[in-house]
C-alpha cells in the first residue's frame, strides 16, 4: 500500500480526536474511547495485527496508565482536596496574599510562584483555578487573572503532576527520564524566561507595568529557572517544578520584605487579603502535606541511593504484549510518586486533625470525580501502544521525514501544541505523539531526547488554548460563557511561543548547544 495512504490511515485516530473535541465538542472520555475502537479496527483490518496482539498492546497501555500515571494524579488531587476539607488551603491563601499591596508582586508570588508549585504538585487545572481565584479575590480583573494564569501555566506542564508527562515519555519511548527532563528544561529556557515579563505586561495592559518591577521579575524568574534546570538535570522531572517554585516564592517574599516596593497607585490593591495572625506552627500545619511530599520524593530519589534501591526491591516486571519485540513494564509498589504522595497526604491530614475516615471519604470523592479522566488516559495510552506495535506510528514518522527532512525540528513543538490543544493534557499528548517524535528523530539522525523535549514543550503551549483549560479558568473566576474572549486573549501567546520553540528546537543543535 502507498506510503502516503498508510500515513492518512494512521492519522485517522488523531484526526478523529481533533474533530470530535474541537468541532463536535464531544467529551474527552467519549472521544478517546471511540479513538481506541478506531485504532483497534485499523490495526486488525489494515495492518493485519492478530487480535491477541492488539488486545495485549491495549492492555499494556491501560496498565501503564493505571500505574504509575493515574495513581499520581489521584494522589495529588487527594492532597489538594484534603487541604480544602481541613481549611488549610484558606490559611495558605491568606499567607500568600499578605506579602505585598503591589498587584505585580502579588501576581509573581501567586500566579507564577504558587501556580507553578501547584502544577508541580497536582496539575490538572489546579494551577490555573486556584491562583486565578485568589487574584480575583484580591481585586484583579477576572479576564486578566485567568489569562495571566493560563500563560504562566504553559511551560511547567512538562514537569506537572510530579513529572507525569515526562515520565510517560520515558515509559513510551524507552529513553532515560533524566536525559529527557534535562533537555526539556533547556529547550524551554527562552520561553520560560520571558513568561513572567509577559505576565506583568498582560496584567498591567502594557509595557508601562514593567516600570520599577524588573528586579522582582528577574528575582522570581531566575530563582525558578536555575533550581528547576539543576533538579531536572540531576534528579529528574518529579521535583523540578516544586523546588523551582519554592525557591522562587521565597525570593519574592524576601524581596518584598527587604526592598522598597514600587509606589505606583495604579497597581496597588486596597487590601492584601485576610490579615491572619498565623504562627510558625500554624504555617507548618497548613503546608505539612506539601512538605512531606517534598521530603518523601527527595529521600526516595536516586540522590539517596540506599533508600531508593531498598524500596525498589518491592517491584514487579511484567510483559503484556504477545507479539514481536515486546516491552516490559516495571511496577514499583512503594517507591513510586503516587504511593508516596498518598502517604504524605494522609500524614499531613492527620496533623491537620483530619480523621482517617474523613480522609478516606475525601479519597473516595476524588476517585469518583475523576473516573472520566481515568477512562481518557487509559484510552489514550492504549491507542498509543496499539499504534506503536502495529506500525502506525512508524507510518506517520516515515512521511514526516519524507516531507520535512532535516527541517522536522522546526515543527516538533507545533505537533505537541496541536496535541495539547486537542487533549488538554501533557500526558495524553505524550502518549499520542511521543513515539512519532522519537522515531522521526532516529530517521533524520536528530537527537531523540531533544525532539521528545520539543513535544513536551509544545504540549504545555497547546494547553493554554485547549477548551478544558479555558473552561476551568473561566469557572474559577466567574466568567462562564466568556470562553471565546479568554481564547482570543491567549491565542497570540500560544502562536508566539510555539514559533520561538520551533526556532530553538531547530537552531540549538545547529549551533552546538545540544
Amino acid at each position: 500500500m502507498n506510503m502516503f495512504v498508510l500515513f492518512i490511515i494512521a492519522l485517522v485516530p488523531i484526526i478523529w480526536l481533533i474533530v470530535a473535541m474541537s468541532v463536535l465538542k464531544m467529551p474527552g472520555w467519549k472521544a478517546c474511547v471511540i479513538a481506541l475502537v478506531l485504532t483497534f479496527a485499523i490495526a486488525l483490518g489494515i495492518k493485519q495485527m492478530p487480535v491477541i496482539d492488539a488486545a495485549t498492546a491495549a492492555l499494556e497501555g491501560i496498565a501503564n496508565a493505571l500505574w504509575p500515571i493515574i495513581i499520581v494524579i489521584l494522589a495529588a488531587l487527594f492532597v489538594y482536596n484534603s487541604t480544602l476539607e481541613t481549611g488549610a488551603m484558606e490559611r495558605i491563601k491568606a499567607m500568600l496574599a499578605g506579602v505585598s499591596t503591589d498587584k505585580r508582586i502579588l501576581m509573581l508570588l501567586i500566579a507564577f510562584g504558587f501556580g507553578n508549585f501547584m502544577e508541580g504538585m497536582a496539575g490538572f487545572g489546579t494551577a490555573v483555578a486556584i491562583p486565578a481565584g485568589i487574584l480575583v479575590g484580591l481585586g484583579f480583573e477576572p479576564l486578566i487573572a485567568v489569562v495571566v494564569c493560563l500563560v504562566i501555566n504553559s511551560t511547567p506542564t512538562a514537569f506537572g503532576s510530579v513529572g507525569v508527562p515526562t515520565n510517560t515519555m520515558a515509559n513510551i519511548t524507552g529513553l532515560n527520564v533524566v536525559g529527557i527532563s534535562s533537555k526539556v528544561a533547556l529547550i524551554q529556557l527562552v520561553v520560560q524566561f520571558i513568561i513572567p515579563f509577559i505576565a506583568v505586561i498582560i496584567m498591567g495592559k502594557g509595557a508601562k507595568a514593567l516600570k520599577g518591577i524588573v528586579p522582582y521579575i528577574l528575582g522570581a524568574d531566575i530563582a525558578y529557572i536555575v533550581p528547576q534546570y539543576i533538579v531536572a538535570s540531576v534528579i529528574g522531572p518529579d521535583l523540578s517544578n516544586i523546588i523551582g517554585a519554592i525557591v522562587s516564592m521565597v525570593v519574592v517574599i524576601v524581596m518584598a520584605m527587604k526592598m522598597k516596593a514600587p509606589n505606583d497607585p495604579e497597581y496597588m490593591v486596597a487590601s492584601s487579603g485576610k490579615k491572619l495572625n498565623i504562627s510558625v506552627k500554624d504555617a507548618f500545619v497548613a503546608w505539612s502535606p506539601f512538605v512531606f511530599i517534598f521530603l518523601f520524593l527527595l529521600l526516595t530519589s536516586t540522590l539517596v541511593a540506599p533508600v531508593h534501591d531498598f524500596l525498589m526491591q518491592a517491584s514487579t516486571t511484567v510483559q503484556f504484549y504477545t507479539g514481536k519485540n515486546p516491552a516490559t513494564l516495571t511496577f514499583a509498589w512503594i517507591d513510586t510518586p503516587g504511593v508516596l504522595i498518598l502517604l504524605a497526604g494522609l500524614l499531613g491530614g492527620a496533623i491537620q486533625h483530619e480523621s482517617f475516615g474523613t480522609s478516606m471519604r475525601v479519597l473516595g470523592r476524588t476517585v469518583a470525580s475523576n473516573v472520566k479522566t481515568m477512562i481518557t488516559i487509559c484510552s489514550v495510552l492504549a491507542v498509543a501502544k496499539i499504534m506503536g506495535y502495529s506500525g502506525m506510528t512508524s507510518d506517520i514518522s516515515k512521511v514526516l521525514v519524507a516531507v520535512t527532512g532535516s527541517a522536522f525540528p522546526l515543527i516538533s513543538p507545533l505537533i505537541g501544541t496541536i496535541g495539547g490543544f486537542v487533549t488538554g493534557s501533557g500526558t495524553s499528548t505524550t502518549a499520542l505523539f511521543g513515539a512519532v517524535q522519537v522515531q522521526t528523530a532516529k530517521a533524520i539522525g536528530a537527537n531523540q531526547y531533544w525532539l521528545a523535549a520539543g513535544n513536551l514543550m509544545g504540549a504545555g503551549l497547546g494547553k493554554m488554548i485547549c477548551p478544558q483549560s479555558i473552561a476551568i479558568g473561566s469557572a474559577a473566576v466567574g466568567l462562564a460563557g466568556k470562553e471565546s474572549e479568554i481564547m482570543g486573549a491567549v491565542v497570540k501567546w500560544t502562536v508566539i511561543f510555539t514559533v520561538i520553540g520551533g526556532i530553538i528546537c531547530f537552531l540549538f543543535p545547529v549551533i552546538g548547544l545540544v
